[in-house]
Order: structure tokens, then C-alpha cells, then sequence
């Protein structure tokens, strides 16, 4: 089976910041009603402990979230407010990927129902992510025994604090597909940048992703993959510039789990899949995404 974890924390914020926000409780809902997972099955885990974002994230930083000490200027780059809500979210969102990322080295694939807040920094946030929660798994991971790590970042936007963050490091490899003209407008280095021209449509992003994976998988030659999926490629997307359809978003999504199966020439590997940005007006569209994101998911998990 696949397990799914949820952090489970509305977070309530002021007029003009809810939208990014709003897709999570209805993803939930859309999931249990549609069978992928029965409501049972939501697990929520325990919040990361200071000790668990100090192994990607500066003290000072850390403490600043935690004990509500963040600057005006922290709190614009973030894109929200700080509020004991937004650290415990914030907490909770990382504790998640944790908890995934070690049920799927037993059950080969899990999900974070949030996740993948991937422009924050060692140092800092920025664009709606306060803690890096697939930089602090991978860390975990390292540590617990998993030798190498890939990074398949597939939001419409560059993953530049993962980026940043592993810049250094040879053992994580960083792969981000996303839109050239799009936020961070300065880009980070990850290790293979697939940076793609406006209006880019299903089959042009397809065949380039199937170029980006066998490459990133080649050098790689991970022990781990951590997906980092992004609703915001759709085409309806207002903060996109893509053009891909719902059903190839769905064919995206089965071809990085083909990777993970080892169909691009390595062994099959665990798989923690995080659900990134989506910023459709229509809510309900969003959520869809993410949700085929995880029926896919659960169906390469089942073999059918």
C-alpha cells in the first residue's frame, strides 16, 4: 500500500492570503472521496523537531520562525504574515516529507499531501515556503543510510533554494524543469536546469522530461528520489506560463514513477512525492491535479 501524510493545519491568514493555502483541505477531501485513500489511512505525524531543521537550516533562522522574531522583511520575501499558525504549519509540512520519506523505504512510495517548498533557503524564506522540507528529508535520509539522492523538481518554478542548498553536495543531485521566464527571476545552479520557453505544451515538455530523467537518473544513480510535483505547469495556471494539459500533467506524473521503477536504466528506488505550488483560480482544478498526482502514485505502487 501507499501511505499518505498529511499536515493537517488549516492555517488562517489575512484577506489576500489565503489563496495558496485553500487547496490542501480540499485535496484531502478529494482524495478520500475518490477512493485513492481511505480517511483512515491519512496519517498525521509528528511536527520536525528544532534538532530536524538545523540539518539543512541556519539557528538563527530557526529560532526567528519558532519563537515569532522574524523581521518585516523575512515575513515579505515569505509571502505571508508569521503567526504561531504559520510555524506550526511550517513544522508540520517537513514533518510530513520526514515521515514519507521513511514509510517509503518499506513501502517504495509515499506522499505528503503538502510539501515541496522548495524556494526556501538555509537561511531564509521566500515564495510561500518557510522551511525546505524536501532538503531537510534528504538530509535525514543521508543520515540514516540512503547513499544517493535525486531531486526530480517538476513545479513551474525553479527549486533555487534546494538548488542553494545542495549546491555542494555530490551525493544529492538536483533536477528542475520549469518555466525560463518565470519566478525566482535570479536562478539558482541545480545540476540540470531544464529551463522552458513560454507556452510550452504537452508534447515538448514530455519529450524533454524523458531526456531530463534518463540523464538525471545516469548520473545519479540514486538510492532515493524525492518528486517534487507542482500543479502550476497546467495551462490555467496564473502564476504558470506553461500550457500543459490535465492529461499531461497525469503523464508526467507515471513517467517519474517509471523512473523510480528503474525504466530509465537504473533499479528501482523508493519514491516521496511532495505536492509544490498551484495557483489556478479554480481551486477544485488544483486539487484534481495533485490528486492524479497521488492515484498515479498509488497505482505503481500496486503494479496495475
Amino acid at each position: 500500500m501507499i501511505a499518505f501524510f498529511t499536515d493537517h493545519f488549516v492555517l488562517p491568514l489575512p484577506d489576500g492570503h489565503t489563496f495558496p493555502m485553500a487547496k490542501y483541505s480540499r485535496l484531502r477531501e478529494l482524495v478520500v472521496a475518490e477512493g485513492i485513500v481511505a480517511s483512515d489511512d491519512l496519517r498525521v505525524p509528528d511536527a520536525a523537531t528544532r534538532d530536524e531543521l538545523l540539518l539543512v537550516h541556519a539557528p538563527g533562522y530557526v529560532d526567528a520562525v519558532l519563537e515569532g522574531t522574524l523581521g518585516a522583511q523575512a515575513q515579505r520575501r515569505i509571502g505571508f504574515p508569521w503567526s504561531p499558525a504559520m510555524a506550526e504549519r511550517a513544522r508540520r509540512s517537513v514533518g510530513a516529507t520526514l515521515a514519507a520519506s521513511r514509510e517509503a523505504l518499506t513501502s517504495g512510495i509515499a506522499a505528503n499531501l503538502a510539501g515541496g517548498t522548495h524556494h526556501a533557503f538555509a537561511d531564509r524564506g521566500e515564495g510561500y515556503c518557510v522551511f525546505n522540507d524536501v532538503a531537510v528529508a534528504a538530509r535525514a535520509m543521508q543520515a540514516e543510510g540512503i547513499g544517493r539522492i535525486l531531486v526530480v523538481d517538476l513545479d513551474v518554478h525553479q527549486g533555487n533554494g534546494t538548488a542553494k542548498i545542495f549546491e555542494d553536495n555530490e551525493r544529492v543531485f538536483t533536477l528542475s524543469m520549469h518555466a525560463a521566464g518565470n519566478f525566482p527571476f535570479r536562478k539558482e545552479r541545480s545540476d540540470l536546469d531544464v529551463e522552458l520557453p513560454d507556452g510550452t505544451g504537452d508534447e515538448a515538455y514530455l519529450a524533454a522530461l524523458d531526456v531530463a530523467l534518463g540523464t538525471a537518473i545516469a548520473r545519479s544513480r540514486p538510492g532515493m528520489i524525492f518528486y517534487v510535483a507542482g500543479a502550476d505547469p497546467y495551462e490555467g495556471d496564473r502564476l504558470g506560463r506553461l500550457k500543459l494539459t490535465v492529461e499531461g500533467l497525469r503523464a508526467r506524473d507515471a513517467r517519474v514513477f517509471q523512473a523510480a521503477a528503474g525504466t530509465f536504466g537504473g533499479s528501482e528506488v523508493p519514491c516521496v512525492v511532495t505536492m509544490a505550488g498551484g495557483y489556478c483560480p479554480d481551486v477544485d482544478v488544483i486539487a484534481r491535479i495533485h490528486a492524479n498526482t497521488l492515484r498515479e502514485a498509488a497505482t505503481r505502487r500496486r503494479g496495475d
